[in-house]
C-alpha cells in the first residue's frame, strides 16, 4: 500500500482524535555495525544471545506462530476485534562546522531536506537533487540532478531524506516497486556539480515517521533503521530477511543477498507475547567513504510497534505488543540497547510506549530518560499524533541493561501529571523534560490557558508553567526554551526560563498564523552568545490545519530576536507561490519531510521555501528582502 493511500487513513484518524480530550557479498559484511572511535558508556554484564543456526531461528518463529494462533483464539472467543496494523567518531572539523539541522544531539545529524557542504546548500525536493553556491555572497543555482539512478523508474518511491560525509551525498528513500528501503550515492564536486554514483536496495518494510528520520550520520558511519514484517508461517521465511542488492539494469529479486544471518539476529531471553505482527528490527551502519559501500547489519526479534532513537551512544528501540483481553488491554515492550562500538545488544522489559524519538535522553550522567505514555503503540507512519494515556518518566542506568530477562522495576516510573487530548509533544531541555499537548495535525484549537510539564528528569521534581496557548512544539533555546502554539486564532511563541522554578518570561503572537511546518527541522535557533540569537519558523496565514504542511508551502518565515528571552519580531520572508509553476513531479511528490525552513549561513539569513530561496540582510533590528532566487528553473537536468 502506497503511502498516499495510507495518508488517507492516518489523516482521517488524526483528524478524528484531534475532537478528543483525552551471505555475504557485493561488500556487504555480515558482521556487527560498528562504530570506532566512540567510547562505550559501560559493557552490560549480561548481553542478549544470537541465534546459532537458521534452524534455530526457524523452529522459534515457527513457536511464535503457536502463540499468534492462540491468541487469534482467545480474541475471537471474547468478541474482540483485531487490532489493524559506525568507525570514524566525529572529527574536530566536523564539531566545527556550521550546522543548518536541528538535531537532538550534537555530533549526530538526522537526515534531512537541505544540508551544508562547504560554499554549497544542497537540497532534496520532490524527487530531484539540487546545488546553491553561497560562496562570496552568492545566491546561485549550480546543479541538479535526479535523485535517483539511471534506468529507476522512479513512480511508488519516495526520496525521503539525505546526508552528507565529505564528498558524498547518501539519499535514504523507500521504493514500493524495488523492495524497500534505497539508498542512492551521489559526488558533489568542488564546483557543486553533482554526478550519480551509484543504488543499492535493502529489503525492508516503509521506515515512514511522522516525527522521526530514518538516518543519521555519525562520522563518515551512515546509521539507518528499517522494520521488517516478517511471516513466520512462510515455508521458508528467511526469503523474507533483510537482504541489499546494487542496482543495475536488469536488477532482479534473485540478486538480493542476506546480510543478516542467524548469527547477527538477536532475542531476549524472556519469552515475548507476540500480538499479530513480528518483526525485524534492523540496525545498519555503511561506511560512506569505502568505494563498494560496504554496510553491516544487526536485527533484533520484537513485535511491530517501535520507537528508535539514536544517541551518540548507541542506538534504542522501544518495541511495543498489545495484548487484547476480555475486560481490559494492555501494552507489554521491551527496550533494546544496541552499542555504536559493536559490541552485542542488550535489553529490558518496560512497560507503555514513548511518543518519538524526542522521548528519549541518554544523559552524560550514565541514565537512560524515557518519557513514555500507557496507551502508546510507537511512532510509526502516524502513530506518534495520536497518543493517549497516563504518562511516567521511566529513569534507569545505562549498565543495568541485561539480556532481557530482568524488568525495569516499577520504582524506576515516576508518575507524571496527565495531557488531555491525542497531540502530545515532548522535549529534553537541559536538564528538564518539558511536555504539553496541542493541536497537532488537526485544526488549531481554542485554548485560552494550558499547561506546560516541566520535570527535573534527575529527580522527578514537577513544575507546572501556564500558557495562553497549546503546546505544538518545544525547542531548546541556548539553556532555556521556547514553546510554540495556537490559541485556535494566532500563533504563540513563549520563551521558557529553566531555572531552579520553571517560568513563562515573554510572550510573542503572531496574528492569524499557524506553524507552517510541524517536523524538527523546520526550525531553527542560532545563538549570538548565552542570552542572545535568533530563531526563524515557517508559518501559514491563514490559519490552517497542521497536515497541510504535507503539500502547501509555508506562507512566509518569521525571524525573531532573544534578547535574555525577551522576543521582538525581526520580520519576515514571504513566499510568492503565484509565481510556482508545474514541476511535472515524477517521485516524492507529496512532502513529507518539509519544504520549508531558515537557513544560517555564514552569518546571512536565507528562507528556503519550496523551490524558492530568499535572502533578506537585517538593518536596525528588522529584516529586509535582499534578493529572490528559483533554484529549479535556472538549471538544467544532468542527464547521464
Amino acid at each position: 500500500m502506497k503511502r498516499a493511500l495510507l495518508a488517507l487513513v492516518g489523516l482521517g484518524l488524526i483528524l478524528g482524535a484531534a475532537g478528543c480530550s483525552s551471505g555475504s557479498g557485493d561488500g556487504i559484511s555480515t558482521t556487527a555495525p560498528k562504530v570506532q572511535g566512540i567510547t562505550p558508556i559501560k559493557q552490560p554484564p549480561k548481553t542478549m544471545v544470537a541465534f546459532q543456526s537458521d534452524a534455530e531461528l526457524k523452529k522459534y518463529l515457527h513457536e511464535i506462530v503457536l502463540k499468534q494462533r492462540k491468541l487469534m483464539r482467545m480474541t475471537a472467543s471474547a468478541g474482540l476485534a483485531s487490532p489493524t496494523l559506525a568507525d570514524n567518531a566525529p572529527s574536530a572539523d566536523a564539531d566545527k562546522a556550521e550546522s543548518i539541522t536541528n538535531v537532538q544531539h550534537a555530533g549526530v545529524d538526522e537526515g534531512g531536506i537541505v544540508k551544508l557542504h562547504g560554499n554549497y546548500l544542497v537540497v532534496l525536493r520532490r524527487g530531484r537533487l539540487f546545488t546553491v553556491s553561497i560562496e562570496d555572497g552568492d545566491l546561485r543555482p549550480v546543479s541538479v540532478v535526479d535523485a535517483f539512478g539511471p534506468d529507476i523508474n522512479p513512480s511508488g518511491t519516495w526520496y525521503d531524506e539525505m546526508l552528507i560525509s565529505k564528498d558524498t551525498i547518501a539519499v535514504i528513500g523507500y521504493s514500493y516497486e524495488r523492495g524497500g528501503t534505497e539508498v542512492g550515492l551521489f559526488h558533489i564536486g568542488d564546483a557543486g556539480k553533482l554526478t550519480y554514483r551509484s543504488t543499492y536496495h535493502l529489503r525492508s518494510n516503509d521506515y515512514y515517521s511522522s516525527r522521526n528520520y530514518a538516518s543519521r550520520l555519525i562520522g563518515s558511519k551512515l546509521i539507518f533503521y528499517s522494520p521488517l514484517y516478517v511471516s513466520p508461517e512462510a515455508n521458508n521465511p528467511f526469503d523474507e530477511f533483510p537482504a541489499v542488492r546494487k542496482w543495475h539494469k536488469g536488477a532482479n529479486a534473485s540478486e538480493f543477498k542476506r546480510i543478516v544471518p542467524a548469527t547477527q539476529v538477536y532475542k531476549p531471553a524472556y519469552a515475548v507475547d507476540y500480538d499479530y505482527s513480528v518483526a525485524l528490527h534492523t540496525v545498519t551502519v555503511c561506511d560512506l567513504e569505502s568505494a563498494d559501500f560496504d554496510c553491516k547489519a544487526t536485527s533484533v526479534v520484537g513485535p511491530a510497534g517501535r520507537v528508535f532513537y539514536v544517541s551518540p551512544h548507541a542506538v534504542y528501540i522501544w518495541v511495543t505488543s498489545w495484548w487484547y483481553g476480555e475486560k481490559e488491554s494492555h501494552a507489554k515492550s521491551l527496550l533494546y540497547r544496541m552499542p555504536l562500538d559493536g559490541s552485542a545488544p542488550s535489553a529490558l522489559r518496560v512497560s507503555g510506549s514513548p511518543v518519538d524519538q524526542f522521548s528519549f535522553l541518554e544523559s552524560e550522567d550514565g541514565y537512560l530518560n524515557v518519557l513514555v505514555r500507557s496507551d502508546g503503540t510507537g511512532d510509526g507512519m502516524w502513530s506518534a499524533e495520536r497518543t493517549s494515556g497516563s504518562a511516567a518518566l521511566m529513569r534507569i542506568a545505562v549498565d543495568s541493561f541485561t539480556d532481557g530477562s530482568a524488568d525495569v522495576p516499577a520504582t524506576n516510573y515516576r508518575e507524571l501529571p496527565p495531557v488531555n487530548g491525542w497531540a502530545f509533544q515532548n522535549r529534553f531541555v537541559g536538564q528538564y523534560l518539558l511536555y504539553g499537548g496541542g493541536s497537532g495535525w488537526g485544526y488549531p484549537q481554542k485554548t485560552e490557558r494550558s499547561r506546560l510539564y516541566a520535570v527535573r528528569w534527575a529527580n522527578g521534581d514537577v513544575h507546572r508553567v501556564i500558557l495562553d496557548h497549546g503546546v505544538d512544539r518545544i525547542e531548546a533555546m541556548g539553556s532555556d526554551a521556547v514553546v510554540v502554539g495556537s490559541d485556535g486564532s494566532d500563533l504563540h511563541f513563549t520563551a521558557v526560563r529553566l531555572g531552579n522554578v520553571p517560568s513563562a518570561v515573554d510572550d510573542y503572537v503572531e496574528k492569524g498564523a499557524s506553524q507552517g511546518e510541524l517536523r524538527s527541522h523546520g526550525f531553527f535557533y542560532k545563538a549570538e552568545d548565552e542570552d542572545s540569537g535568533m530563531l526563524g519558523l515557517p508559518i501559514s496565514v491563514p490559519v490552517r490545519a497542521g497536515y497541510h504542511h504535507l503539500f502547501d508551502s509555508s506562507a512566509a518565515v518569521v525571524f525573531l530576536k532573544n534578547d535574555s528571552l525577551h522576543f521582538e519580531e525581526v520580520g519576515q520572508l514571504a513566499a510568492q507561490p503565484e509565481n510556482a509553476k508545474d514541476d511535472g513531479c515524477r517521485a516524492s511528490c507529496v512532502d513529507w519531510y518539509g519544504n520549508s525552513q531558515p537557513l544560517f549561513l555564514h552569518g546571512r539569513i536565507v528562507a528556503l521555501m519550496g523551490y524558492e530561496m530568499v535572502e533578506g540582510a537585517v538593518e536596525r533590528g528588522q529584516i529586509r528582502e535582499m534578493r529572490r532566487v528559483n533554484y529549479a528553473s535556472e538549471v538544467k537536468v544532468s542527464r547521464r
